[in-house]
């Protein structure tokens, strides 16, 4: 199992938000270009960014960040979400050394676009699933929708997505521990892999989540935890690999 490691980025530094909240947030680095360099040392095999000024503009606002990042650990595979709408956006990332995508709101706004990406970027396209109590949220998770985030992954499994990025909301920067039972429950009823995102706070979250890796947990995204120090990322990543 991957431990990814995350860098939220907002004007151009690194932050943490809790559950979302633009104005809620944390900076813990102004340098993100070195906090990757910071967890690749440390044993990461992967980084997951997110652009949270793009998620909430709609555009990318810190791509120039994501290119100096990618160009700095050209080995690096990076995960970046945030502001993603357009083929040109998606182009300019994966020309950039970006290995993939992650689709959130647009995905489940207009779905037609997700299969359209994928057959244009195979391999390169994840869709990122952001839920409470089973159902998806967009925008910046300011609205719920109806739909329910089983269907809609196994729709996009269908669309040729790589991966599923599985967010549970109410967990997320607020330190209580990973959703489990929910996470594997997604993972059970598709094909491609699922990423947990959100709650991880210690060791126990990572043993948790590796009991179920085997039903099509591949990795878990780790942020605030690993800023504040309740979890050590590389003994973490070292207990997370035994989890192949």
């Amino acid at each position: 199992m991957l431990l990814i490691p995350a860098i939220d980025l907002k004007e151009g530094k690194c932050v943490r938000l809790r559950q979302g909240r633009m104005e809620d947030d944390t900076v813990f680095s102004d340098d993100p270009v070195a906090v990757a360099g910071r967890w690749v040392e440390a044993g990461a095999r992967r980084i997951h960014l997110v652009d949270l000024d793009g998620a909430f503009a709609g555009k990318p606002k810190n791509a120039d960040v994501v290119h100096r990042i990618a160009a700095a650990y050209p080995d690096l595979p990076i995960q970046i979400g945030g502001g993603i709408r357009d083929e040109e956006t998606i182009e300019a990332y994966l020309n950039a050394g970006v290995q993939y995508v992650i689709i959130g709101t647009k995905a489940v706004n207009t779905p037609h676009f997700v299969a359209d990406v994928a057959i244009e970027f195979p391999g390169h396209i994840i869709v990122g699933l952001d839920a409470k109590d089973g159902k998806v949220a967009v925008d910046g998770w300011s609205k719920l929708s109806h739909h329910d985030v089983v269907d809609l992954a196994q729709k996009f499994e269908a669309n040729g997505v790589e991966a599923i990025v599985y967010t549970d909301i109410s967990r997320d920067g607020m330190m209580q521990g990973v959703n489990v039972e929910a996470t594997a429950r997604l993972a059970r009823a598709i094909r491609i892999p699922v990423i947990a995102s959100g709650g991880i706070t210690n060791m126990d979250d990572i043993h948790a989540l590796g009991a179920v890796a085997h039903e099509g947990i591949m990795g878990a995204i780790t942020g605030r935890a690993i800023y504040e120090g309740t979890l050590d990322f590389a003994q973490a990543e070292k207990i997370a690999e035994t989890y192949e």
